[in-house]
């Protein structure tokens, strides 16, 4: 993000999409497309499929919204949120046919690959480094264009790892979700780890667009520098979030944005 406190500021909001398994979760999303500006589309491994991806990626498309890619690990059954112990080969081989899958329905649509975010566990155990952060960097490598940033949350220790291999990333932070005092989310199955409250979502999302700041559960204030902001898609309260959030931007002069690598 750029630009002075408040009025001058330019934020992306991002969601997470493509994951809805019936119609009324799928009207949540196509409503959250209307508010974001970068979608990252779920590819087969904690959800979607081939025409699920199709659908979503033109409704982004529709709505002027960048296009990226949630690949996850193959876990349709715990919908990706638990650590997969898996050969490193195998990690690949799952890795390359999700992004390889939206890769071609986003260029059968006339668009491309605007940036990866792994999703669940994938997320947390690639931005600590490590087998499954390299796994992931060498199938980027091989199948995104060398510009194709990895979204990765803010302060992560990977940075350097992707840094080092060449490769962009964006920090992200997180408007609706609660931080524990060393900056990462706090667990789903702790009470307030997820906000149902769109008041308080754009209070975070405000926070974190002004000045990078967010208050932990425990009260502590952290600093995070952050590039993109997500909502999650598959909270049933995700568009009345991003409109309080897009509002709450509005009255501040915060521009929102898709975001393009630092």
């Amino acid at each position: 993000m750029s630009g002075a406190s408040g009025a001058g500021r330019v934020v992306d909001l991002n969601a997470d999409v493509g994951e809805a398994g019936d119609e009324a979760g799928i009207a949540v999303e196509r409503a959250l497309l209307g508010l974001v500006t970068s979608a990252h589309v779920a590819c087969g491994g904690h959800a979607g499929d081939q025409a699920s991806m199709r659908a979503t990626v033109l409704a982004a498309l529709h709505n002027g919204v960048r296009v990226g890619a949630h690949p996850s690990y193959p876990d349709r059954a715990g919908f990706g949120r638990q650590p997969m112990e898996m050969a490193f080969g195998e990690l690949q081989s799952a890795l390359r046919a999700q992004l390889g899958d939206l890769i071609a329905v986003a260029e059968g649509c006339g668009t491309s690959v605007g940036s990866v975010k792994p999703h669940g566990a994938l997320y947390a155990d690639v931005a600590r480094g490590g087998v499954a952060c390299v796994a992931l960097l060498g199938v980027m490598a091989e199948l995104c264009h060398p510009d194709t940033p990895l979204v990765l949350p803010a302060g992560a220790p990977a940075r350097p790892l992707v840094k080092e291999m060449g490769l962009a990333t964006l920090a992200e932070g997180f408007c609706d979700r609660a931080y524990t005092a060393d900056g990462k989310l706090q667990s789903r199955q702790e009470a307030g780890s997820v906000f149902a409250d769109p008041a308080q979502a754009a209070a975070q999302a405000i926070s974190l667009a002004r000045d990078g700041t967010v208050v932990a559960h425990d009260g502590t204030v952290l600093t995070l520098r952050v590039d993109t902001l997500c909502l999650h898609g598959d909270s049933p309260q995700a568009a009345a979030m991003a409109t309080a959030v897009r509002r709450a931007f509005a009255a501040a002069g915060i521009a929102v944005t898709a975001a393009l690598a630092p």
